[in-house]
C-alpha cells in the first residue's frame, strides 16, 4: 500500500495515473514554485491518511512536460483529480489545507457514489 506521494515521469503517467484502479490526485509542480511547496505537506498527509484508497501523484513539469502540455496545464500548482482514467476536477493554484481536504473529500464522495450507482445499475440488469 502506497502511503506517500509517487513521483511520476512522462513515460509512467499513463500506467500510474490513467490506468490506476484507485482515484488519483495529480500534482503538477516544479521545485522553484513557492505555492507548490506550500501544498506539498498537505498532499503528504493526504497520501498517508488515504493509503490504498487514493494515490497522490506528483509530476515535476520542468523534467516531465509532456502530460502537463496534453492537459493544458498553464500554471502551477495544478491538481487534476482523476478517476477511471478521466479528469473529474481541476484545481489551479494552491489551497490552504482545510480547503484542499474539502476538495479531496468531495472528490472521494463523487467517486464512491459513481461506483455505487454503476454497481446498482449492473445488478438490476
Amino acid at each position: 500500500m502506497i502511503d506517500e506521494p509517487v513521483h511520476v515521469t512522462d513515460s509512467a503517467f499513463e500506467k500510474t495515473v490513467l490506468q490506476s484502479k484507485i482515484p488519483v490526485v495529480v500534482d503538477f509542480w516544479a521545485p522553484w514554485c513557492g505555492p507548490c511547496r506550500m501544498v506539498a505537506p498537505t498532499l503528504d498527509k493526504l497520501a498517508k491518511e488515504n493509503a490504498g484508497n487514493l494515490l497522490i501523484a506528483k509530476v515535476n513539469t520542468d523534467e516531465n512536460p509532456e502530460w502537463a502540455s496534453k492537459f493544458q496545464v498553464q500554471g502551477i500548482p495544478t491538481m487534476l483529480f482523476v478517476a477511471e482514467g478521466k479528469v473529474v476536477h481541476r484545481q489551479v493554484g494552491a489551497l490552504p489545507e482545510p480547503m484542499l481536504r474539502d476538495v479531496v473529500g468531495e472528490f472521494m464522495n463523487v467517486v464512491k457514489n459513481a461506483k455505487a450507482s454503476a454497481s446498482q445499475s449492473q445488478s438490476s440488469n
